[in-house]
Formats: structure tokens, C-alpha cells, sequence
């Protein structure tokens, strides 16, 4: 299943079923897991370990050192979860000293021309469209779908279940279960259909929006609009996932709504 005008180092660890096809690179310290698919003129470069059932497409380059001038060639890697999708031409740098690795979860789709710097963290099942930039350090939780051509500054989180739009510049944190759009990124309503696409019940949306009530239309700031929702609203697994998403924030959160 390795076209011959490939080259697989010998000591690259591939699984059974791994199919490559021609003029792509395996390097050395590769381990890849059974069933994955790496189409033609693939670059994997060492630290790579990439999981069950994946596919990655042409021109992909996988676990090169990070555009980081601080890196000074320390061991790190890239992990890539069971059955994500990698499309054409898009790039994964490894870790630095800070985590020492850049992982991808499992079920997610990086579409064409997508770039992850060094030491981001992406969950399970998300979705980053065509060519949206991550900055380092970045992290996107579970379910997070980032629209195409969107920009991540460097230590941002994205919640999970998030939506942003396409064509964002996200400089700020995107709390969880929200929509984000416009100029300056700010919050468009909580993402209802994706939520019951996932099998949110209508009470658990509703609870989530009252939540979202106290925080971005009520004119409150958000250390007392986290105080309202702590002594008004009854603790539930989505309420305490804002509330703590809020209160670690490091760079701040997207602005309210905008008219």
C-alpha cells in the first residue's frame, strides 16, 4: 500500500492498512495508525503521530519545526486524533518548550489551506474551514466550527459548541455555545441549531440563552453579571461551563451584542 516513488524512513512506525501514494515523504520518529490514508506530495516530518482512519490530502505538511524564533529544536510533537480529515495544503507545526506538542482531536475536518502553529490544542469534532489561520497557543474546544478565512490571535480559546463567522478577526476569547460575527468580533446569539443538531433539549438552549442574557445584553459587567447568574440561575453542566470559561479568561472575552 506505499507507491514506490514514495520515501518512508525506516524508522517511521506504520500500522496496518496505511495506503500512500506517490512523491510523499515519511521521515524519521512517524507513527501512523492503521487504516490512514496520505495522498501524493504529503510532507510528515518527525514527531508526527497520526491516528486510525485519517485522510490527508495532497500538499499537506504534518509536524514541521514551529515558525517560533524562540524554538530552539527541543523534542515535541504533533497528534493527530482517529478519523480527522486533512485537506490540501494544510500545515501543522509541532510544539515548543511551552507544551512540547500541537494536537488535533479525533473526528475533526481542517479544510483546505487551514495553518495550526506550534502548541495549539483543537478538541474533538471540530471544523476549521478554508485557509483560517491559528496563531500559537491557541485552543478550540470540542464541536467549535470556525468559519473560512478567519484569523486566531495567539493564546485565544474558543469554546466549545462555538460558531464564528467567516472572515472573523478573532483577537478575544469565544465563550461557549455562542455565535460570533462582525467587526470587532462580538457575540450574534447562541448557536440554537447547532446545539440541536447535538441533541441540546429546547429547555437546555433556553437556560443557555438566559445565561448569555445576564452577560451580553443586560449591561453588566462580567464580574457582576457572573455574580446574578451564580445566585439567579440554577447550576447546571452548560451554566458552570460559562461561568468557568469566563472567569479563566487571559485575553477577555468578545464584546456584547452590537446593533
Amino acid at each position: 500500500m506505499i507507491n514506490k516513488l514514495s520515501h518512508v524512513h525506516e524508522g517511521a512506525i506504520l500500522e496496518n492498512g496505511v495506503q500512500i501514494d506517490p512523491f510523499t515523504m515519511i521521515h524519521d520518529n512517524v507513527v501512523i495508525g492503521e487504516g490512514t490514508w496520505i495522498g501524493s506530495n504529503v510532507t510528515i516530518y518527525p514527531g508526527a503521530r497520526i491516528g486510525k482512519n485519517c485522510k490527508i490530502f495532497p500538499g499537506s505538511v504534518i509536524s514541521a519545526i514551529p515558525q517560533d524564533l524562540k524554538f530552539q529544536g527541543e523534542d515535541s510533537t504533533v497528534e493527530i486524533g482517529d478519523n480527522t480529515t486533512i485537506r490540501e495544503c494544510v500545515t501543522i507545526s509541532r510544539g515548543t518548550i511551552d507544551k512540547r506538542t500541537t494536537k488535533i482531536g479525533a473526528n475533526c475536518l481542517l479544510m483546505a489551506y487551514v495553518h495550526i502553529a506550534h502548541d495549539c490544542l483543537i478538541g474533538n469534532n471540530v471544523i476549521i474551514a478554508n485557509a483560517v489561520q491559528v496563531a500559537g497557543h491557541v485552543t478550540v474546544d470540542d464541536w467549535a466550527i470556525v468559519g473560512g478565512s478567519s484569523a486566531i490571535h495567539q493564546f485565544v480559546k474558543v469554546g466549545m459548541h462555538s460558531m464564528i463567522s467567516g472572515g472573523s478577526l478573532v483577537r478575544k476569547d469565544v465563550p461557549p455555545f455562542t455565535k460570533a460575527a462582525r467587526e470587532p468580533l462580538s457575540y450574534a446569539g447562541v448557536n440554537s441549531l447547532g446545539l440541536r443538531r447535538r441533541g441540546f433539549s429546547n429547555e437546555s438552549i433556553s437556560h443557555i440563552q438566559e445565561v448569555y442574557r445576564y452577560l451580553f445584553l443586560n449591561s453588566l459587567n462580567n464580574s457582576r453579571a457572573l455574580e446574578e447568574i451564580e445566585v439567579n440561575l440554577p447550576a447546571t453542566k452548560e451554566r458552570d461551563e460559562i461561568v468557568n470559561f469566563i472567569r479563566s479568561s487571559e485575553r477577555g472575552v468578545m464584546k456584547g451584542y452590537i446593533n
